[in-house]
C-alpha cells in the first residue's frame, strides 16, 4: 500500500508539471525539439523543473548548455514566434523572454554571456482568480537587435507552493536573426545571477495580498 501510495503521488507530482517543447515561426508549427533543445532528464521527469538559483541548468534546463543536435531556425528581426507546451501551465506564475547572442554559431553557445530580457507576462490574477492553464506563448523577434545567432529562452516560475523554491519550467530554441538593426540591448544579466532569494517576486505567497503590483524577478525588459 505505501509503495502504491509513493508512486500514486510520484505520477500526480509529475502530471503537474510541463515543458516548452514546440517551436512556431513563419506561420510553421515545428515538431517538438526541431528548434528547441531537448533537456536531459530522464524520460519520466523530461518536463521537470529547476530549483537551484546557481545552477547553470537555469539557463536552458537541465543539459541544455550543449546542443545535442538541435536545429537553428532562421528569422528577421520583428518576426512572431510561438513556445508551446506539452500540456497546460499547471502552477500560477510569470512568464518572462530572453535572449542572449551567441559569439559563433549558437550550436556552441553554452548561454554563458549576457542576457537581455524581451517580453513578460507578468500578470498573475485575472478578476480574482489566478491565471494558469495556457499551452503557448506568441511573441516577437525585436526589431532593433544586431544580426546574429541567439538562444531564445522561454522561462515560467511556478509560485504555487509558498515556502519551498519556486519552479523554473524553462527552454531554449535557437535562432538565426536577420534583417536587424544596430541596438545594443540592455539591461542584461548572467544566468545564474539574474535571480536572487529575496527577489520580492521569488519570495511572494500568490495566495495573500494584494498581487497587483508585482514584479516580475529579472531584469527590466528591453525595448528598441
Amino acid at each position: 500500500m505505501k509503495s502504491l501510495l509513493a508512486l500514486t503521488t510520484l505520477l500526480a507530482t509529475t502530471q503537474a508539471h510541463y515543458i516548452f517543447q514546440q517551436f512556431t515561426s513563419g506561420g510553421t508549427k515545428h515538431p517538438a525539439w526541431k528548434y528547441v533543445r531537448k533537456n536531459t532528464n530522464p524520460a519520466w521527469l523530461q518536463n521537470g523543473p529547476v530549483t537551484d538559483l546557481s545552477s547553470t541548468d537555469l539557463r536552458c534546463n537541465v543539459g541544455g548548455q550543449v546542443s545535442n543536435g538541435t536545429e537553428t531556425v532562421t528569422m528577421k528581426a520583428g518576426d512572431e514566434f510561438t513556445f508551446t507546451l506539452d500540456t497546460a501551465v499547471y502552477h500560477a506564475g510569470p512568464v518572462s523572454l530572453y535572449m542572449s547572442k551567441a559569439p559563433g554559431a549558437v550550436k556552441d553557445y553554452d548561454g554563458s554571456g549576457q542576457w537581455f530580457k524581451i517580453f513578460d507576462w507578468g500578470r498573475i490574477v485575472r478578476k480574482g482568480v489566478l491565471i494558469k492553464g495556457i499551452v503557448s506563448y506568441t511573441s516577437n523577434i525585436p526589431r532593433c537587435i544586431p544580426d546574429g545567432e541567439y538562444l531564445l529562452r522561454i522561462q515560467q516560475l511556478g509560485l504555487h507552493n509558498p515556502g519551498a523554491p519556486p519552479q523554473f519550467y524553462i527552454s531554449c530554441a535557437q535562432v538565426k536573426v536577420t534583417n536587424g538593426g544596430s541596438a545594443n540591448p540592455s539591461p542584461t544579466a548572467l544566468i545564474p545571477g539574474a535571480f536572487k532569494s529575496t527577489d520580492p517576486g521569488y519570495t511572494v505567497n500568490i495566495y495573500s495580498g494584494s498581487l497587483a503590483n508585482y514584479q516580475v524577478p529579472g531584469p527590466a525588459v528591453f525595448k528598441c
